[in-house]
């Protein structure tokens, strides 16, 4: 019998905090600036007698994303020297935080979190001149957001990988919905480290891999993937102790992981209290209820509000998440609308057809919700056609105009009027005794072929459903 395999992952994500300046130095943050070594200073270069300020606003940012996460805020912090020399450190140390994280505990998207503490990032390494390397410092010093989450068991690789995924695609909204950072996995702004283990157990925990180097949330998914089925075919080949605990990275290019370097204990780092620096005391320092008052509304409660209020679709309620002004857009118009069928029609128009439009062209506007609430209401009552709508919505888009008043100007507005509608459909059949015939003779289809003759006929005007009536009520009669 094949045996039940327990895959764990704990993740470790690096975020850069929003700020003006970098984190102990007056140095411009800006992960924009395209020239290597202008954001520099003695301080984050690490020059003799340069002594280290810390940003408030970055130990700001960092309490707002405990608080988010319901993480408790330390009273008592400290920063620390994580000690080791590799060229992207200037000072030949890290200052980061070991045993007084600001935050402890919390919890987001199936994770339970261990701690949130801040640190400066290193500098940037360059290496595409071929035989050697190079080193941007503007980077260096910037303040640098790491969470760790708790171990987390799931029930198979896919599950674990997704979960995985939905973690880091879930903090990324947070720290967006924050303002705290920008968290753009492209530019390095946000990076994902996990540490995966398997076990036949799983109330037990095995040999544990860190994989590095993962910036894009495919890339998490797939590295998880690809780890996970290494490490259970060592398993399966019974040289479980082949599983070594150590750092791998991720090549993006071969989609497989590969070993970088023995995995380091923190003893290594022989962290020791910084010592230009002051010990904090946060409590006194920051009003944390006001702070937890002020919070915006984060995504897992804005998905509750969503469904309860307006009972859209799942995939609707993802995409305003992700887009919050096209989600105050949608609320606007939601506000306009009498009933939960209409705003379901608007969200599907938006979602769809609209999203559709700013595809093709990304320098079309959204229209007053005024505007398209009666767009939507046309389309409700049943005055104009699925066709006519989409051609409205595409006009509105460029001009911001009355829907009615252009149904009107185009003649577009869907006619009731059986009589006239009773005078068209019998020269369509007249003119199609075939069809008529195919029709009485059980083929359903060919009704379908008389009602689009005659919105061909109507330019589209008549309406569908009164339409394929008054032809049912001749052909009976």
């Amino acid at each position: 019998m094949k045996k039940k395999y327990y895959p764990t992952i704990g993740l470790e994500i690096h975020a850069e905090l929003k700020t003006n300046t970098k984190m102990f130095c007056s140095c411009k943050n800006d992960p924009d600036e395209e020239k290597p070594n202008v954001n520099i200073c003695p301080v984050c270069m690490a020059h003799p007698g340069a002594l280290p300020v810390i940003n408030k606003k970055a130990i700001e940012n960092v309490i707002k994303v405990g608080l988010a996460v319901d993480g408790k805020i330390a009273d008592f912090t400290e920063f620390d020297r994580k000690n080791y020399f590799y060229p992207d450190i200037p000072k030949g140390y890290q200052i980061s935080q070991y045993k007084y994280p600001i935050v402890s505990g919390g919890h987001l998207a199936d994770f339970d979190i261990t701690r949130v503490h801040l640190e400066e990032d290193t500098a940037n390494n360059k290496h595409d001149r071929g035989d050697f390397s190079l080193i941007d410092f503007n980077r260096a010093g910037v303040p640098l957001m790491e969470l760790v989450t708790e171990a987390t068991t799931f029930q198979n690789a896919d599950e674990a990988a997704k979960g995985a995924t939905k973690f880091a695609k879930e903090l990324q909204l947070v720290l967006w919905y924050l303002g705290v950072s920008e968290a753009n996995m492209e530019k390095g702004e946000m990076r994902v480290e996990a540490n995966i283990s398997v076990s036949t157990d799983p109330k037990k925990l095995g040999t544990k891999v860190e994989v590095k180097n993962l910036n894009s949330f495919r890339s998490v998914e797939r590295a998880i993937k690809y780890e996970l089925d290494r490490m259970t075919q060592l398993q399966e080949e019974d040289k479980g102790s082949e599983i070594v605990q150590e750092t791998r990275g991720w090549d993006e290019g071969k989609q497989k992981t590969f070993s970088q370097r023995k995995k380091e204990g923190s003893a290594d780092y022989r962290y020791f209290p910084e010592p230009d620096l002051p010990k904090l005391k946060l409590h006194a320092a920051f009003d944390l209820d006001k702070m937890k008052h002020d919070l915006l509304e984060l995504p897992m409660a804005k998905r509750a509000r969503y469904k309860k209020d307006f009972d859209i679709k799942d995939e609707d309620v993802e995409v305003y998440i992700n887009d919050s002004v096209l989600g105050m857009w949608f609320e606007d118009i939601a506000k306009t609308l009498d009933n939960k069928d209409k705003i379901k029609i608007a969200s599907n128009y938006i979602t769809t057809d609209y999203i559709g439009l700013k595809k093709a062209n990304l320098n079309i506007g959204c229209p007053s919700a005024e505007n398209f609430a009666d767009l939507i209401n046309l389309i409700a009552e049943n005055k104009i056609s699925s066709r006519a709508a989409k051609d409205i919505l595409a006009m509105i888009v460029v001009k911001d105009e009355s829907p009615l008043k252009i149904a009107t100007e185009k003649n577009l507005l869907q006619s009731n009027d059986t009589g006239a509608l009773k005078e068209i459909a019998q020269k369509i059949i007249d003119a199609n005794p075939k069809v008529v015939a195919d029709y009485k003779g059980g083929k359903e289809a060919a009704l379908m072929s008389l009602v689009g003759q005659i919105m061909k006929e109507t330019k589209g005007s008549a309406n569908p459903s009164v339409t394929k009536q008054v032809l049912i009520d001749i052909l009976k009669g």
